[in-house]
C-alpha cells in the first residue's frame, strides 16, 4: 500500500505545482474537503464536462440538457426522502475524538483484504511468467479465495445491518474486525449513529419571515420536478433523458482523499425516462454505453469494473457502479440506477399535480420509470489525472515527469517556443500563436534552454511543442514534438492546425465509442 500512497502523494502535490488543485482559501490556512480549481484545473474540468455533455446531448437526439436552480422549494426535499433518510452512520473515537462514517472504515479494512489479494496476484505473476493465467489463479488459490470470501462476508452482513437500521450491529461488526482509529490506533468506539448530510440556509430579508432552504445534495431533482415542462415544450416521446451539470453539496464528515469525497463538488447526470417494463433491457443499455465512453478516454480498460450493489434503495430494481482504480484503491466513479418511477411518483403527491405521460401509441397515460446515470466531475478529474501522471526513465538514465492526458481532455493543446529570444524568432513564433488560438487553447513561452521548456510542457500535460528556429525563417517549417512519445519532426507551419486537429478532435475520441 505504501507504494500507491506515495503514488497519491505525487498526484496532490503535482496538482498544486502545476496549477491544476489548491486548497480552498488556503491563506487562512484553507477549509477542510473544499478546493478551488486553478488555470489549467479549470481548463481540464471544462473539457471533461465537455466530453460528457457531447456523448450525452449531442450525439443522442433524444437527450436534451438543462440547468436547474441551486435553490429548490424545500418540499422538494420531503418528496425525495432527503428530509428523513439522507443520513450517514458515523461512529466517534473515544480517545481521539475523531468522527468516521462507520460504513466506510468497515470498506477500508475490505480494502486491506484486496490489496493482500494483488499482491499474492503479483507474486504468481512473477513466479508463472508469460503462463500466468490471472483469471484461473483467483479462482483456484485458497488464499485468494478466502481473502474474498471474507470481503463478501462483511460487506453483504454490513449492508443487510444498514438496510435494516441496524446500528448496533455495524457497530459490533467494527469491533469483531478489531478496527482501529487510523490515527491513534485505539479500539474505543461510541454507538454508531445516524447524520443528516444535508446543508441548511434561510431564503428571506428577515429572521421571523425567512423559510427554511436547503443546498441541494443531488441534481437529480431538478430534472424530476421539470420532467413536463421539458416533455411539452420539447415535444419529446418517450424514451428520451434529460442531462444536466452542477453543483451539490453535502456535508461529509469524512472528506477525505483529496477532490474524491468533497463538501461542494459537480454532478453530471442524465435522468432516461422510459416505458415501465422495459427497465431491464435500459439499464443494460446504459451500463454497456457508459463504460465505452469511459474507455473511450484510453486509461486502460483494466482499470475499470462494474459492482452490482448488494443494498438497494427501498425505490430501486437495480443499481451498479462503474469503479476506477484510483490510487488507492478502486472506487466508485460513476453510478447507473433504475429507480422506477418512484420519483415521479412522490413528487405528483407532494405537489399534487400530474406528472405523467400521455402515450398515443398505446393510448393512454402512465407514470415513465426512470433510468439514472451520474458521475461525479471532481471524481472523473481525479481520475484522469492520477491515471496520467507517470514518470519514466529514459535511455540516458535521467526521468522525466509527464501528465499523460488524453489530447482531447488536456488544457493546452500546444506549447509555441522561439529557440532563442532574437533574429525574429519570437516574432513568428508569436505570429504562429495569434493564429492557432482561434481554435486550440495555446501557450508561448521562450524563458530557459529549449530542454527545459520540453520538460514542463510535458509535466502540464500538453500534447505537443512547437519549436521555431532559423531555419523557420528560411523555409516556413517548424519542429513539432509529441509528449508521449517524445518523436520530432519538420513540417510546414501550414500544416500545424490539421495536425493537431487530427490528435485532440472530440470526434476522433467518442468515435472509438462506437
Amino acid at each position: 500500500m505504501a507504494n500507491n500512497d506515495d503514488q497519491f502523494k505525487k498526484v496532490i502535490s503535482h496538482a498544486k505545482e502545476y496549477g491544476y488543485v489548491f486548497q480552498s482559501s488556503e491563506i487562512y490556512d484553507g477549509l477542510s474537503a473544499v478546493y478551488d480549481y486553478a488555470q489549467n484545473g479549470a481548463e481540464l474540468k471544462k473539457n471533461i464536462r465537455d466530453y460528457w455533455w457531447k456523448a450525452m446531448v449531442q450525439m443522442h437526439d433524444n437527450i436534451v440538457g438543462i440547468d436547474a436552480a441551486i435553490f429548490m422549494h424545500p418540499t422538494t426535499w420531503k418528496a425525495s426522502g432527503h428530509v428523513d433518510a439522507f443520513n450517514d452512520p458515523l461512529i466517534d473515537n473515544k480517545d481521539s475524538k475523531k468522527r468516521y462514517r462507520a460504513d466506510v472504515l468497515i470498506e477500508d479494512y475490505c480494502a486491506k483484504l484486496e490489496a493482500k489479494i494483488d499482491k499474492e496476484v503479483a507474486k504468481a505473476a512473477k513466479r508463472f511468467g508469460d503462463a500466468f493465467n490471472k483469471a484461473e489463479f483467483v479462482s483456484t488459490n485458497g488464499r485468494v479465495l478466502g481473502y474474498q470470501e471474507k470481503i463478501d462476508t462483511i460487506l453483504s452482513r454490513m449492508a443487510k445491518s444498514l438496510e435494516n437500521e441496524d446500528l448496533a450491529d455495524v457497530k459490533a461488526l467494527i469491533e469483531e474486525l478489531e478496527i482501529a482509529d487510523p490515527l491513534s490506533g485505539s479500539k474505543n468506539w461510541t454507538d454508531v449513529k445516524q447524520f443528516n448530510l444535508m446543508f441548511g440556509t434561510k431564503l428571506g430579508a428577515s429572521a421571523d419571515t425567512a423559510m427554511d432552504l436547503y443546498l441541494r445534495p443531488e441534481t437529480a431533482q431538478g430534472i424530476f420536478v421539470n420532467f413536463l415542462n421539458v416533455q411539452k415544450t420539447g415535444r419529446m416521446k418517450i424514451p428520451f433523458g434529460i442531462a444536466q451539470t452542477g453543483k451539490a453539496f453535502r456535508n461529509e464528515i469524512v472528506a477525505r482523499q483529496f477532490i474524491f469525497r468533497m463538501r461542494e463538488f459537480e454532478q453530471m447526470e442524465m435522468q432516461f425516462f422510459i416505458k415501465p417494463g422495459t427497465q431491464k433491457e435500459w439499464f443494460n443499455y446504459w451500463k454497456e454505453t457508459r463504460l465505452k465512453w469511459h474507455k473511450s478516454l484510453g486509461m486502460g480498460d483494466d482499470n475499470y469494473r462494474f459492482h452490482d450493489h448488494e443494498k438497494l434503495a427501498h425505490y430501486a430494481d437495480a443499481a451498479t457502479d462503474i469503479e476506477f482504480k484510483f490510487p488507492f484503491g478502486f472506487k466508485e466513479l460513476e453510478g447507473i440506477h433504475s429507480r422506477t418511477d418512484f420519483d415521479l411518483k412522490q413528487h405528483e403527491e407532494y405537489s399534487g399535480k400530474k406528472l405523467q405521460y400521455f402515450d398515443h401509441e398505446d393510448n393512454a397515460s402512465y407514470t415513465p420509470y426512470v433510468l439514472e446515470t451520474s458521475i461525479g466531475l471532481d471524481r472523473m478529474f481525479l481520475a484522469v489525472f492520477s491515471n496520467a501522471l507517470v514518470e519514466e526513465e529514459l535511455d540516458n538514465n535521467t526521468t522525466r515527469t509527464v501528465l499523460k492526458l488524453p489530447a482531447v481532455l488536456a488544457p493546452v493543446k500546444a506549447a509555441v517556443f522561439p529557440l532563442v529570444k532574437k533574429d525574429g524568432l519570437p516574432e513568428v513564433a508569436k505570429q504562429i500563436v495569434d493564429d492557432l488560438k482561434w481554435d486550440f487553447n495555446v501557450f508561448y513561452d521562450e524563458k530557459d534552454a529549449v530542454g527545459k521548456r520540453y520538460r514542463r510542457q510535458d509535466a502540464n500535460g500538453t500534447p505537443f511543442c512547437i519549436t521555431v528556429d532559423h531555419d523557420t525563417l528560411e523555409d516556413n517549417s517548424v519542429t513539432i514534438r509529441h509528449r508521449d512519445t517524445m518523436e520530432q519532426k519538420r513540417v510546414k507551419i501550414d500544416d500545424l492546425r490539421d495536425i493537431i486537429k487530427k490528435e485532440v478532435d472530440v470526434k476522433h475520441w467518442l468515435q472509438k465509442m462506437k
